[in-house]
């Protein structure tokens, strides 16, 4: 069982699933909501149980971004034509039992810093 919650705790997220697509993403939009890198990893939609007034923000047309309202929490990602949903590793009590896959989005990382881990990375 994985857990997680935003700062404040409003809001809480849970799932029994494996989770997949552990990983990094260096986006521009990721970068300006969370301050950095942004680590995530999705399940199915309906294997994942959040609890909470999630206020979602639709960033682009492809996706929208959910977090909460009240301490701003970057919590979820949700491509539009997809049955599954990112959540924020960020926001999961330790531990995780899980291990980064990859790096995403690298073409547009910040300058100012370099990946070094040797984990595959993605344009």
């Amino acid at each position: 069982m994985i857990k997680g919650h935003c700062l404040c705790g409003s809001i809480q997220f849970e799932t029994e699933a494996t989770p997949k697509g552990v990983s990094m993403c260096h986006c521009g939009q990721c970068r300006r909501q969370s301050g950095g890198i942004w680590s995530s990893a999705y399940v199915q939609d309906e294997d994942l149980v959040i609890r909470g007034p999630v206020r979602w923000f639709a960033a682009s047309t492809h996706a929208r971004r959910g977090f909460c309202a009240d301490c701003g929490s970057f919590l979820f990602w949700k491509a539009q034509d997809e049955g599954t949903t990112s959540f924020a590793l960020g926001a999961v009590s330790n531990p995780t039992g899980l291990t980064l896959e990859k790096h995403i989005f690298v073409a547009d990382k910040g300058d100012y810093y370099d990946i070094a881990d040797g984990l595959p990375q993605k344009d």
